[in-house]
């Protein structure tokens, strides 16, 4: 992959810890400070991403498949997003496929599906985590629609959720406590990202022509 420019952050979670509208408020934020911003959701393909999800259920490793071909299949657009932009932001990455399919696999399974995954994309350089009770992401889901996907189930998204924890505990990972109020989510993720060093479009200095001098 060529020399990239762009920070590259994921926002991971279980459903309904807030991930897209954080993603959303970010990516505002940044553009309104002249930064280059992409923001991306996975799955990239619509169709790829609801017949791995019908899958999960039954075959998790079939499932996990299909998502890190989704990501390898659009791994051209990030990788051009990566060398245009600024900061890129991307409403899950890999890192979910480790947490909900790879939570439900044995330790073989699970370790060559990481093995795959670093080799299909691009790794963030930074996650940010957004923690939160499992009860209170699916009150959250509830409200927004009246089913919930093939994922969304207590049982599971406990599981993942300590899945999560334990990948929380990586170097390029990042909490955010998303019980908080969601002004205080935000501050908190951009003080991160900005620990980073996002770089803005080069600004032109305006020089002014010397006065004449009058003789």
């Amino acid at each position: 992959m060529n020399r990239r420019r762009a920070r590259y952050v994921a926002l991971e979670g279980i459903d309904g810890s807030g991930k897209s509208r954080l993603a959303a408020a970010l990516a505002r934020r940044y553009t309104r400070r002249g930064a280059r911003v992409r923001l991306v959701h996975e799955p990239w393909d619509p169709t790829l991403g609801a017949i791995a999800q019908r899958k999960a259920p039954v075959d998790p490793f079939a499932s996990a498949i299909l998502f890190t071909l989704d990501r390898w299949l659009a791994r051209p657009r990030l990788e051009r997003a990566l060398r245009t932009a600024d900061l890129v932001l991307t409403d899950r990455s890999f890192w979910s496929t480790i947490a909900y399919q790879g939570s439900e696999l044995p330790q073989g399974p699970r370790q060559r599906l990481r093995e795959l995954s670093a080799r299909a994309v691009p790794a963030p350089d930074l996650v940010l985590w957004l923690r939160v009770p499992v009860a209170i992401a699916l009150g959250r889901v509830a409200a927004r629609r009246s089913r919930l996907g093939p994922l969304e189930r207590h049982r599971r998204l406990e599981r993942v959720a300590r899945a999560y924890q334990a990948l929380a505990r990586g170097r390029s990972w990042h909490t955010l406590d998303a019980r908080r109020p969601f002004a205080e989510v935000v501050r908190a993720a951009e003080a991160r990202i900005d620990s980073m060093g996002i770089r803005g479009p080069p600004r032109l200095a305006l020089h002014k022509r010397p006065a004449r001098r009058r003789t």
